[in-house]
């Protein structure tokens, strides 16, 4: 069993905040939280000490957009709520040994699925949960086909979605999430590649029913958090008080500047369309769905540099539904491309944690935050691709302190 005080020796520090390697200094981990950073001749001598042998410490990643409870094309038709949680379950332990200790799960996901990792019983990162996502009828929340009338199951909210239409529709939909748990709320603000109504340039919700949101939400201690990719739906959303902005492929440098000044943030989700791109029509998609797929990636990576460049807050999300979720760290080789390693390294680990308003609690390796530390057999600043699914160098994973995995047998 590891020790509830001990110190990590012998690594190199990645200080994810300066883009620069630490050298000589011991990570000392107390009660699940980063105690000190000390020289290591000046540890105590009866302090127990772990080696990594020159190995690289740096910050468990974050993933700001990730669907642990979709696994599946038919999830939610022909898959069952208790099969899904089942396989959420093993999904979110895959995600925490990959190196992701903070995730936000963004639909889908629920208090007890949160709870569930807490106490144990499953191994996993620490989430925040959205639940069921808010859709008006026809919105990309609605994936009922184009000949079904009923709107019974989806206007109840059994599925990953609840339709709710209109102001006082809007607001109590706001209030049974919070009721329920939810750290954050959901909706949807616009088009979508995998819904069968709507168009991707459409914005979905009237600006009455937005404000209604974001009004219940502040008063009950959430913010909002809206899938949206046309550059006006952007805007709207932002100018009716949502605060992070999901997807956003289509973002104009004018609009990135309105959200720089209100605070606004960015969460892209590029690895999915790269993963749906070559999944999608093996899980089930039609050919319109890959085409709307195509057309925001084509858009994607130039919102990364139109944001970076008008100062918003970029974070990192994944948005791996159906496609495998082994691609979860892929994505940080397209944010490196576009944005440089450092950069690109703080969208997953700062940057997220502002963006799930966490800021010194996680991301960094700082004294206070707590112990969520990844070992590695390579340098991050030299390449993100050893986070990915081909090139992981990743050797073992600390949760507040706690092992998740010990390949090297360090523990």
């Amino acid at each position: 069993m590891t020790p509830t005080h001990y110190a990590l020796t012998d690594g190199h520090i990645v200080d994810v905040v300066a883009g620069e390697i630490r050298e000589g200094l011991a990570l000392v981990v107390k009660d699940g939280r980063i105690d000190s950073l000390t020289p290591a001749a000046q540890l105590p001598a009866d302090m127990p000490q772990v080696s990594v042998a020159g190995r690289y410490l740096s910050p468990g990643l974050l993933d700001a957009h990730t669907h642990v409870f979709i696994g599946q094309f038919n999830d939610g038709g022909d898959t069952l709520p208790s099969e899904m949680t089942a396989r959420a379950g093993q999904q979110l332990a895959e995600m925490v040994e990959r190196g992701f200790t903070t995730v936000r799960d963004a639909g889908g996901a629920d208090y007890g699925h949160k709870k569930a990792v807490e106490k144990g019983i499953f191994k996993g990162p620490r989430m925040q949960v959205s639940a069921k996502i808010l859709s008006q009828t026809g919105g990309h929340g609605d994936h009922r086909a184009m000949a079904d009338y009923c709107s019974c199951a989806a206007a109840n909210g059994t599925g990953t979605s609840v339709i709710a239409d209109g102001v006082d529709a809007v607001r109590k939909a706001v209030r049974e999430n919070a009721r329920q748990g939810v750290d954050q709320i959901k909706i949807m603000a616009g088009g979508g590649v995998s819904s069968p109504a709507d168009k991707l340039h459409h914005p979905q919700y009237s600006l009455d029913e937005i404000r209604a949101i974001t009004d219940e939400a502040d008063r009950c201690g959430r913010y909002v958090m809206a899938h949206v990719y046309a550059d006006a739906g952007i805007r709207r959303a932002v100018d009716c008080g949502v605060r992070s902005i999901e997807h956003g492929n289509f973002l104009s440098p004018e609009t990135a500047a309105f959200m720089a000044e209100r605070g606004a943030v960015l969460v892209p989700t590029l690895i999915t369309y790269v993963a749906d791109g070559i999944h999608g029509m093996d899980f089930g998609w039609a050919p319109e769905n890959q085409e709307k797929n195509a057309e925001v990636l084509a858009y994607g990576k130039q919102s990364l540099r139109i944001a970076h460049d008008a100062g918003v807050t970029i974070g990192y999300g994944t948005d791996l539904c159906w496609s495998p979720k082994t691609y979860q760290g892929d994505g940080l080789m397209i944010h490196e491309e576009e944005l440089g390693t450092a950069e690109a390294l703080r969208c997953a680990t700062v940057n997220n944690a502002k963006v799930l308003r966490l800021e010194g609690q996680v991301g960094a390796l700082i004294p206070g935050a707590f112990a969520d530390v990844l070992v590695l057999d390579a340098n991050p600043l030299d390449g993100l691709s050893c986070f990915s699914q081909t090139g992981n160098k990743v050797v073992a994973v600390l949760k507040a302190g706690a092992v998740m995995r010990d390949d090297a047998a360090l523990f």
